[in-house]
């Protein structure tokens, strides 16, 4: 006989430490987010609600956790690069321990459940599995935020922030190891951003939110790396517009620096109307990053935002005019968002190709 997931009691154990976050007193969706408790002083939840408290009260959020009691707490750190951002807490209910993040992405198929406060319903629940992995999400700063988990659990306006929680993970695999967290039967295997859609919803992978918290925790921000180009991602028709054996790899659409010296990537210089579409052509094609291989927009961003710092050399691999060539790069890093430039360098082209 099968074994079902028993949502009763991860409800149960899991919602003292989801919290109710309000901003400007605003119980409706559009001022209410959700969030969930990371340490014994810390929440996690979305930047894009940090945002809105940023903007109605320098910070300040109102918060409510599941036995009733209010807090109030202050942004302390936050990502707009990752929609991810911590609220410091003091005085926490005394059942609210902290949920232990995945360190692993969840495999598609995997039972969870998305818990939050949804269209400002306080302490609810949906449920549903992993839809796929490895997803790439547009923010609206214009930057894709890589490696994201799909869902078909529903995930509504004011669920941002929430953890989506999935039942016990193989023997090994679970961050807990006893100490002041919740049940380790369970494990936050995303931050609940959006949805898109009937049935499809994103979260913030556990990879990257394991990368990014611990500096917002810290330094109230982190230091993203940025190699300073645009990419597409070699399809078959980008490949036969430019020439190409094979779609492998990323096309360098533009990029800073490109005409300076031979340590810089290309970028292209002109485009080509092909099958319908206009293409960019003439770029490098990078291939690899310190020896790893570079098939999609997507392997590359989650490259740079998890194994690689602001000032580190690293060895790229391009094709460029039919000759491979290895280039060392020192990253820069990433400049702050503005909101009014929606240059998405390192952050994939917007230019539609099939």
């Amino acid at each position: 006989m099968p074994t079902y997931p028993d949502f009763e009691a991860l409800y149960r154990d899991v919602i003292p430490s989801v919290v109710s976050v309000y901003v400007g007193g605003r119980r409706r969706p559009g001022g209410a987010g959700s969030a969930f408790v990371y340490d014994d002083r810390h929440l996690v939840t979305n930047e894009h609600v940090s945002r809105l408290a940023d903007a109605a009260d320098a910070g300040r959020v109102e918060l409510r956790f599941a036995d009733g009691s209010w807090r109030v707490g202050e942004v302390v750190g936050a990502d707009a690069y990752t929609d991810l951002a911590v609220v410091a807490v003091d005085d926490l209910p005394g059942d609210a321990a902290a949920l232990p993040l995945a360190t692993e992405n969840p495999a598609p198929g995997r039972s969870v459940a998305a818990l939050g406060n949804p269209l400002g319903l306080d302490g609810s629940i949906s449920a549903g599995i992993v839809s796929g992995a490895n997803r790439s999400l547009p923010t609206s700063n214009g930057f894709a935020i890589p490696d994201v988990v799909q869902t078909d659990a529903p995930i509504n306006p004011g669920n941002s922030g929430g953890p989506l929680v999935g039942f016990a993970a193989p023997e090994g695999d679970s961050p807990a190891d006893g100490g002041d967290t919740a049940d380790p039967g369970y494990e936050v295997v995303g931050v609940n951003r959006a949805k898109q859609g009937d049935n499809i919803g994103f979260a913030v992978s556990p990879v990257i939110a394991n990368r990014i918290l611990p500096a917002l925790v810290a330094d109230g921000r982190y230091r993203h790396s940025y190699l300073r180009a645009r990419t597409l991602d070699v399809t078959p028709t980008v490949a036969e517009a430019n020439g190409l054996d094979a779609p492998h790899g990323v096309l360098v659409v533009d990029a800073a620096g490109a005409d300076s010296d031979e340590g810089f990537l290309r970028g292209c210089h002109e485009s080509t109307d092909y099958r319908g579409a206009s293409i960019p052509v003439g770029g490098d094609v990078l291939v690899a990053i310190e020896g790893n291989p570079v098939r999609t927009h997507e392997e590359l961003m989650r490259y740079l935002i998890t194994e690689t710092r602001p000032g580190e050399p690293v060895a790229v691999g391009i094709v460029r005019g039919g000759d491979p060539l290895t280039l060392v790069v020192e990253l820069d890093e990433r400049p702050a968002v503005d909101r009014d430039d929606r240059t998405d360098r390192d952050g994939g082209s917007r230019i539609p190709v099939e």
